[in-house]
């Protein structure tokens, strides 16, 4: 399938030696049933062999990125994942946390007085699994997405008495939209995203996927310009923005379809396969 371009006017250009290249998981790198094409994986191990770092950047939680991470022998290549939407960055050679930043206590329960007064689900992760008061569809997703086991409680706040890294706050994608309308004017001090239609993905301030790409490659003396990005959502529009060369695959929310240099083919096509085919080993 041939490159599609995008409708926005770019001053970037695709000539450059590019050392990174940053993938999103879900909708992205991975099609509707969780798995990576032969096609998509065939070409990511092509462009590792030729030193180019692939960098998982998911809002998964870590454990949840795992299984990928080792299908495409990240730990033999020296490379990283970021998870939990930049909160986590793990280098995969020996299993280190790089860096980690979580919501407080008082953030957390900040949020869920929110979710209450907007009558949203919540739900957040500890040790016993995804937390949470109430059922629903959407946290049913979030479970089957991460394996995850879901710790259902009598009482949120009273369960979580520490930080945790992140919260989500789940609803119909049309109610979600106003919601998250409300919560970006009302809390300046956290950074909030959609990665899913239905989930509402809510972090410390200055904490999204591009903030800790940028670290992870001035650790690695990466220049921004050599970076590529590929996503599909509003969570990875901060990296798509950010990166030297900013793609979204075709199923890329229609909102967001001007933000990108490029648009290639859905995830359920090989988008991947073909950024690594058109800009890496050509």
């Amino acid at each position: 399938m041939s490159l599609n371009y995008s409708e926005t006017d770019s001053s970037k250009t695709v000539e450059g030696n590019y050392k990174m290249l940053v993938l999103d998981l879900d909708d992205t790198l991975l099609r509707d049933d969780y798995s990576i094409s032969g096609r998509n994986k065939e070409l990511l191990m092509k462009a590792q062999k030729q030193g180019i770092k692939v960098v998982l950047a998911s809002g998964r939680p870590t454990p949840a990125m795992m299984r990928y991470a080792e299908e495409l022998k990240l730990e033999q290549y020296d490379s990283y994942m970021i998870s939990f939407n930049g909160a986590t960055i793990t280098s995969m050679k020996n299993n280190e946390t790089l860096f980690e930043t979580s919501l407080t206590k008082t953030e957390i329960h900040s949020l869920y007085d929110f979710s209450i007064e907007n009558n949203v689900h919540i739900i957040t992760y500890s040790d016993k699994g995804v937390i949470s008061e109430t059922e629903s569809k959407y946290i049913d997703v979030e479970i089957k997405l991460t394996g995850i086991p879901h710790y259902k409680v009598d009482s949120f706040k009273s369960e979580i008495t520490t930080s945790a890294v992140k919260c989500i706050l789940l609803e119909h994608p049309d109610y979600l939209k106003e919601v998250e309308i409300k919560l970006k004017a009302e809390r300046s001090d956290l950074s909030v995203a959609r990665s899913k239609p239905f989930f509402l993905e809510v972090m410390p301030r200055g904490i999204d996927k591009a903030a800790s790409i940028d670290l992870l490659a001035n650790k690695l003396g990466i220049k921004q310009s050599e970076v590529i990005a590929v996503g599909n959502a509003g969570n990875d529009l901060s990296m798509v923005q950010y990166a030297g060369l900013g793609i979204w695959v075709d199923n890329v929310s229609p909102e967001l379809r001007h933000h990108a240099d490029y648009i290639v083919a859905s995830n359920n096509n090989d988008g991947v396969a073909e950024v690594v085919e058109r800009f890496i080993l050509n």
